[in-house]
């Protein structure tokens, strides 16, 4: 009883996909700290030079042409209205015209927002909101689909690669029988691809896509490398800031085909940097994993010994290592993908099984936020935690059970 009272334990186990939410927030305030200190360094001398400069062009001008300074900034003011509008000191392509108008809702689904063209009109901003709302939302899902099939598509062929290596090495027959390659498919049933190699690949892809978009833009836009790959990053990523913006030009040689190269490169470029984010996000997690059990170790009490994180509570835990057992009515959906956790890594997941996989997302997480709002949590003792991957929403559910990393055979 002293022991409770007087040590940290009496405020009882910390649940581990809190302390990870926490960790990661608190490492995610440290990084945003970092980077404006960093961001703060180089670019605030060249802002302050800017300003200075500025101030000089703007005494020198009002005084050359002998206008008061609320006249030439009621003339500016008036500029900046027109350059909202997409009006250009430089001649450049109509924002509003068809063409125009594509490019504009192909940022807004994107979520690039380059920012180069806004709606003025309040019809324009009110169908936005909306026609925004379903684009994002068809979007993300295209990407989420994009990245399963890749992942897929590269679980198969590295497979095939891991298969191959093991015929050289003798581990596997060399015939091409049916009872050899039953034989084979049994021995690498459970082989899954290591996240650390789908990294890499995507890197590479990502690479070679904003390399070769990089001379593309350099050669017709007039950039030079670096700010063509700038630009490529920005893009690519969906922040889109805007200082350097594609196809915004009146003319341009071979215009139609720079055009569709233009739309290819950042429909391909964009696909690739969100499989290497979601990817890199696992890494990010497995790193946060290794924190937590370091400090786990840390911070255990001595009087206190079988206490820490206490494991996250209603898992979906893989099929293949789910056993057979009564499931309560909140999670009986999960009857309906029993088979998801035994597909194979170069089987393409059905409709069926993608949809089923959702409402089983979708049940716990009602079935979680009721049990909150009750005040009532369940401690499911039956549902072990096997690893820190279990589960999860969107993209890294598409993942689990994919990539070795995420899976229990670790």
């Amino acid at each position: 009883m002293a022991c409770r009272s007087a040590c940290c334990c009496g405020f009882g186990p910390v649940n581990e996909d809190n302390a990870r939410f926490l960790m990661l927030a608190l490492l995610i305030i440290l990084y945003l700290l970092c980077g404006a200190a960093v961001f703060s360094a180089l670019e605030h001398p060249k802002e302050k030079q800017a300003k200075e400069k500025w101030a000089q062009r703007f005494e020198h001008f009002s005084n050359k042409y002998n206008l008061t300074r609320d006249d030439l900034e009621k003339f500016l003011r008036s500029y900046e209205e027109a350059n909202v509008a997409g009006i250009r000191v430089d001649t450049t392509r109509p924002r509003w015209d068809f063409t125009g108008a594509f490019y504009f809702v192909g940022t807004v689904v994107s979520t690039i927002g380059f920012g180069m063209t806004t709606p003025a009109t309040i019809g324009g901003k009110i169908f936005l909101i909306f026609y925004g709302l379903i684009g994002c939302a068809s979007t993300i899902l295209f990407f989420n689909l994009f990245l399963e099939r890749l992942i897929t598509v590269l679980a198969f062929v590295l497979k095939s690669c891991y298969e191959l290596q093991r015929r050289r090495k003798g581990v596997l027959p060399h015939d091409s029988g049916r009872d050899s390659n039953r034989e084979s498919g049994e021995g690498l049933a459970g082989w899954k691809p290591s996240v650390y190699y789908v990294m890499v690949i995507l890197c590479v892809a990502a690479i070679i896509v904003s390399c070769c978009a990089s001379a593309m833009y350099s050669a017709v836009e007039g950039w030079s490398y670096f700010d063509s790959l700038y630009f490529c990053f920005v893009a690519f990523s969906t922040i889109g800031f805007g200082d350097l913006v594609s196809s915004q030009h009146l003319h341009y040689e071979n215009q139609a085909a720079y055009r569709l190269g233009n739309f290819l490169f950042i429909l391909m470029g964009v696909c690739c940097i969100y499989s290497l984010f979601n990817v890199i996000s696992i890494v990010i997690k497995q790193i946060l994993n290794w924190i937590l059990k370091k400090l786990e170790l840390l911070l255990r009490c001595p009087c206190c010994p079988g206490k820490g994180f206490r494991p996250r509570r209603n898992a979906v835990m893989p099929g293949h290592l789910r056993t057979r057992r009564n499931i309560s009515i909140e999670t009986d959906i999960a009857n309906e993908s029993e088979t998801d956790g035994r597909r194979m890594s170069g089987e393409m997941i059905s409709m069926r099984d993608f949809l089923a996989a959702n409402k089983v997302s979708l049940a716990i997480m009602q079935k979680q936020l009721s049990e909150t709002a009750n005040g009532h949590p369940r401690q499911s003792g039956s549902c072990p935690r096997q690893n820190g991957f279990i589960g999860g929403v969107g993209a890294l559910a598409i993942m689990n059970n994919r990539l070795v990393e995420t899976s229990v055979d670790r």
